[in-house]
Parts: C-alpha cells; sequence; structure tokens
C-alpha cells in the first residue's frame, strides 16, 4: 500500500477553537499528510470564533462547553451528521487523539467496520484532578484511559516514559514514539531581542526568568509562584517573564505581583520573546511531551522542569537544564539560583540545549505516523 491510497479519518477534542501544543501538533501532522497525498478527514468541535484556521477537511462533532471552564468543549458522541459524513469518506484508517466520548464512538464505528484504528497520546487528564479537588477521579479516569489505549492497533506516544506508563496502567497494545519537532527559523537564539525586554522594563543585566503557556493552574501555576517568592526570599536578583493568557491570569498576577505579563503571543513575536528569556521555568506535570520546553531550549534557553513525563528524556539532567521533583519548592529555587548567579552554566546549558533540539525536525518526526498508519494496515492483512 502507497501514501496515496491512505483514507484517514482523524477524530480530536480540540482542533482549531483553542490553541494548544496538542491541536497544533495534530495540525501540522495532517499538512504533512496532505503533502504525502494521504486523504485525510477531521471531526472535531468547532467554534463561531476559532483560533486559527484549520489545516485539511474539518467536519463539525457536537460538543458542549465544559462548566467553569467555558473555553473548552465536551463531545457529545458522534451524531447523525458525523456518521453519514463518515461513512461516506470510507476511511481505512481512524485516528484517535482524546479518551473522550467522540474518540469512544469512533473506535466502535472502527470495530463494527473493521477499519485499522491508531491513538496518539496527546494529554495526561489523569493529572488535572488534583488541581481541582478532585484526587478521587484519578484511578477512574486511568482505567477509562486503560480500556480506550487497549482497544487500537497502535499507540503513538511522544516519549519513552509515555510507553512506560501506559505498560504500567496495563495497556498490551504496541506502542510506537511520536516525538514532537520544533519551529527552528522561529525559535532560536538569533531571535532574542534586548530592546523588546527593555520595552516591558527588564534591564539588559537582569535574569529573566520565564513562563509560557496557558494561564491556568494544572500548569503548574502555584508551583511556579511559590518558587519565585522563595527566590525573591533569597534576595536572589531576577526579573518574572510571564507569556500567555487565560483564565487563571488575575490569580497568577496576585501570587507573583512584581512580574512582567507580555500577553498572548504567536508566531514570530512569541520566538522572539522565547529567546529573549534567559531561563524558562516549566513546573507542570500534566504535559506528555512538553512542547514549549523544546521550543526554550531551541531558543538557546536552558530549562528548569519538574521531572515528571514532560520534561525526562527531553532534558539532560545538569546539561541542557535542571530536573526538579514535582513538588520541591527549595529544589526548584536552587536551580532557579544557579542559573541566576553562574552565567557561565546558563551560556553552556542554552547552547547545548539549541543544539539537542536541533535534532527535532517535525518532517521525519510526522514521517514516523505515516509509517505507523502503513505498518498497521500491513500487519493487519497479514
Amino acid at each position: 500500500m502507497e501514501a496515496s491510497d491512505l483514507r484517514v479519518a482523524l477524530f480530536s477534542g480540540n482542533y482549531n477553537y483553542t490553541r494548544d501544543g496538542a491541536n497544533q501538533t495534530l495540525n501540522l501532522l495532517v499538512g504533512y499528510l496532505l503533502s504525502r497525498g494521504v486523504k485525510v478527514r477531521i471531526y472535531a468541535p468547532t467554534s463561531r470564533t476559532p483560533a486559527f484556521p484549520p489545516t485539511g477537511d474539518l467536519v463539525s462533532a457536537p460538543s458542549i462547553k465544559i462548566p467553569l471552564r467555558g473555553e473548552y468543549k465536551l463531545t457529545r458522541g458522534m451524531g447523525n451528521r458525523v456518521r453519514r459524513d463518515l461513512d461516506a469518506f470510507a476511511p481505512n484508517m481512524i485516528h484517535v487523539s482524546a479518551p473522550d466520548r467522540l474518540g469512544h464512538k469512533a473506535l466502535n464505528y472502527a470495530e463494527k467496520h473493521n477499519i485499522a484504528r491508531v491513538a496518539s497520546y496527546h494529554t495526561r487528564f489523569e493529572t488535572y484532578m488534583s488541581y481541582y479537588g478532585l484526587g478521587f477521579l484519578v484511578p477512574p479516569m486511568i482505567g477509562i484511559q486503560k480500556r480506550f489505549y487497549s482497544r487500537v492497533d497502535e499507540v503513538l506516544a511522544p516519549s519513552q516514559v509515555m510507553g512506560e506508563i501506559l505498560r504500567e496502567w496495563g495497556v498490551p497494545t504496541p506502542v510506537t514514539r511520536w516525538s514532537r519537532g520544533v519551529n527552528h527559523d522561529r525559535f532560536n537564539p538569533a531571535q532574542r531581542d534586548l530592546a523588546w525586554r527593555r520595552g516591558l522594563g527588564i534591564g539588559d543585566d537582569e535574569v529573566a526568568v520565564g513562563f509560557l503557556g496557558r494561564l491556568v493552574k494544572e500548569k503548574g501555576l502555584d508551583v511556579f509562584a511559590a518558587a519565585l517568592r522563595t527566590l525573591k526570599a533569597r534576595g536572589v536578583k531576577h526579573k518574572t517573564l510571564v507569556i500567555g493568557e487565560g483564565p487563571a491570569r488575575d490569580w497568577f498576577a496576585q501570587e507573583v505581583p512584581d512580574a512582567v505579563f507580555a500577553g498572548y503571543l504567536t508566531g514570530d513575536d512569541l520566538g522572539k520573546a522565547v529567546a529573549s528569556m534567559d531561563v524558562f521555568f516549566n513546573p507542570s506535570v500534566t504535559e506528555t511531551f512538553g512542547n514549549v520546553t523544546l521550543e526554550a531550549m531551541a531558543a538557546g534557553v536552558p530549562v528548569v522542569a519538574a521531572r515528571a513525563s514532560g520534561a525526562v528524556g527531553l532534558i539532560a539532567d545538569g546539561v541542557t537544564g535542571l530536573i526538579v521533583p514535582p513538588t520541591d519548592i527549595e529544589g526548584y529555587a536552587d536551580a532557579l539560583q544557579r542559573f541566576c548567579e553562574d552565567h557561565g552554566f546558563r551560556s553552556t546549558a542554552g547552547a547545548a540545549g539549541h543544539a539537542e533540539a536541533a535534532t527535532y525536525q517535525w518532517e521525519r518526526i510526522n514521517q514516523t505516523v505515516l509509517d505507523t498508519y502503513l505498518k498497521v494496515l500491513a500487519r493487519r492483512a497479514a
């Protein structure tokens, strides 16, 4: 079978109505597949005011807004319109990207019609629960994900660590590593702009400790704030630079009152902002890979991150950054202080991260997904 013989139905809980690392990854994948002659149809919730135009043909799936988090939508299943469109498209590969109701319905459809199916792992939903006082839901959520990923022919996981987590849950499905790439034209040290920093009140000789991401509590904002307070209490000179927007912005601004908020940035403006940091601090434990961490590395910025699935395997501890146990506030402060006060180490780690990030190329990485589709179909045919 050739790439041009593939007809892929991709199901997503969020393809473009808000912007995040997972859906940007999926749009890049679809763009690559289309360039190789693959026919692709996307089924996902939509919005009248999407964050960005979709890549490929997007069919709207029924959904409702999530209570208390109205910027996100919860799929309500497939619906007759989607099912009719799917019948007409006649896929020979179904790719599900979230264990939501739409994803489960897509697997039901695949099983009923004996269609090959692949799942990609993007978000550690079970880790969100503790941030909203719902820790009791962690075991059932793991159980749901175990059943979901056990129903497919192959799982595409972003790192070896995530593959190991699936194994620990008891998922027997073969796992292929689908890493992530980075836009090297946008994220590189040459984008550093001291004039831009000055415009925000950050001096050339000040160490800017940066945060990048949606301002939601599950990104570890509480840990970030506590570590920066500790750093300040020690008298370590630094500036806090926050890039992003989200529903927790006002709360976060109270927690880090001395921070400079640059707002929501995209494109080359985002690349300039990341390269203009001196240290990138990412205490989140919810990522499966950590796209923003890779972007910081590509920009030559050393990283302090949580010892979690988004950093382990990506950061070489003591070489490209420093990894700290997830809730160790003093440990984070130690790592940040070292980068703030040791210019030589900061420069060396940033250069090492830039060199490591250079190996992450989107075209090669997305070819892995295409190869996986063909491998799964060949295995089923045999």
